[in-house]
């Protein structure tokens, strides 16, 4: 049996974060929530997390920044990151700050893990 994958998900909106929580776990991955993106990166090091997926508004601090300090760690820096935002032409910035993909806010779950599964299968992709 192939070990879980875990997700990380980094959004200040505690329904979201506990919905993903419950619909990931329901299609067998492990996964951790957190409302504080100053911890993302030491929580990818502590969970060894094969999958961020991260808000692209959280608490005032700009998820792109997230993104970019995930990539400039050496011991980050390969981590898959999915970026999500309700944002109008959010999906450009997001992939420019390194985001592996991006979905837009509210969408349907179907597509998430969609786009979950694919980047888990071909991570440099």
């Amino acid at each position: 049996m192939a070990e879980k994958k875990t997700i990380l998900v980094v959004d200040d909106d505690s329904g979201i974060g506990d919905m993903l929580k419950t619909l990931l776990e329901f299609y067998d991955y492990e996964v951790y929530v957190t409302e504080e993106p100053e911890k993302t990166k030491t929580l990818i090091q502590e969970h060894d997390v094969d999958l961020v997926m991260l808000d692209m508004l959280i608490s005032g601090v700009n998820g792109t920044d997230v993104c970019s300090r995930i990539r400039e760690n050496e011991a980050t820096a390969n981590t898959p990151v999915i970026m999500m935002s309700a944002l109008h032409n959010a999906g450009p910035k997001c992939k420019d700050a390194g985001a592996n993909d991006f979905i837009a806010k509210p969408f349907e779950m179907e597509d998430l893990i969609k786009k979950i599964n694919s980047i888990l299968e071909n991570p440099n992709s």
